[in-house]
C-alpha cells in the first residue's frame, strides 16, 4: 500500500485546519470538506482536494466518500468535526433547536460512519476519530444540548467498536476543553487545571497520534485533551 488517504470535515478553521495541515505534514493524502470555501482555500495551499459542503446534507457526505473512492479508491483514516449546536437555558431550548442538534453533531456522524464502513472492511482496515467536547463525560448547563448528543456519540463509539474491532476498523473519540481556536474570559481559563488554553496543535497532534500503528491497541475510547478539566474518574 503506497500514501495512505485521509477525509477531514470542518476543515476550514480552528481544530480541523490544524489537523489537516498535520496529517499533511505526516505524509497523507487529503479530502476536505467545510461549509465554507476556507477548507478549499486549505487544500489549495496543500495541494490537496477541497470541497465545500453542510455535512448535514446527506448529499454533501456522499459526495466526499465519492470524491474520495473516485481519487484514491480507498479511505485509511476518517477525521470527523462538526459545528456548535444552540446554547441557552435548558427548559427554554426548542424542540427544532434540539433536532438541529441532534442532525449536527450525532446523525451526520453516523451516516458518514456508515457510508465509510463498507469500504474499510473491505480493506480490513481504517481508522475513525471524532472530534467531539469534554462536555461528553462532563455535562455543562452552559452547552445542554452539546452535552447530551455528545454523551450519545460516545456511546457509538464504544457500540461501534465492538462490532467492527475484529475486522480492522478503529474508532476513537477525542474530547478538547477549552482550546485557543476561540477567545474565553480568564475566569474560564482559570477554571482550567492547566491554566491556559489548549493548542489546536495539541488537539492535532493527538488525531496524529491515534492513527499510527503505534495507537493500534487503543479502541472504542473517548479521549479527553484537556488540561485536567474533567473530574470523572
Amino acid at each position: 500500500m503506497g500514501e495512505k488517504v485521509a477525509i477531514v470535515t470542518a476543515a476550514g478553521s480552528g481544530m480541523g485546519k490544524a489537523i489537516a495541515e498535520k496529517l499533511h505534514a505526516d505524509g497523507y493524502k487529503l479530502i476536505l470538506m467545510s461549509k465554507s470555501d476556507n477548507a478549499i482555500k486549505l487544500a489549495d495551499k496543500l495541494g490537496q482536494i477541497g470541497l465545500s459542503g453542510d455535512l448535514t446534507d446527506k448529499r454533501d457526505l456522499k459526495k466526499i466518500i465519492d470524491v474520495a473512492m473516485e481519487k484514491y479508491a480507498r479511505v485509511d483514516a476518517l477525521i470527523l468535526s462538526t459545528g456548535h449546536p444552540a446554547k441557552g437555558e435548558i427548559n427554554e431550548l426548542s424542540d427544532e433547536q434540539w433536532h438541529e442538534g441532534m442532525d449536527l453533531v450525532l446523525l451526520n456522524v453516523i451516516r458518514l460512519i456508515r457510508m465509510v464502513t463498507p469500504q474499510m472492511i473491505k480493506q480490513r482496515s481504517g481508522s475513525i476519530v471524532l472530534i467531539s467536547s469534554f462536555a461528553a463525560l462532563e455535562p455543562s448547563l452552559d452547552f445542554p444540548i452539546s452535552s447530551v448528543m455528545r454523551s450519545a456519540l460516545a456511546s457509538f463509539v464504544k457500540l461501534f467498536c465492538q462490532r467492527y474491532a475484529g475486522v480492522g476498523l478503529r474508532i476513537n473519540s477525542v474530547l478538547p476543553g477549552f482550546i485557543d481556536s476561540y477567545a474565553q474570559s480568564e475566569e474560564t481559563i482559570q477554571s482550567v487545571p492547566a491554566k491556559r488554553l489548549g493548542k489546536v496543535s495539541e488537539v492535532a497532534d493527538t488525531v496524529s497520534f491515534l492513527l499510527t500503528d503505534g495507537a493500534a491497541y487503543i479502541n472504542g475510547q473517548n479521549i479527553p485533551v484537556d488540561g485536567g478539566l474533567s473530574k470523572h474518574l
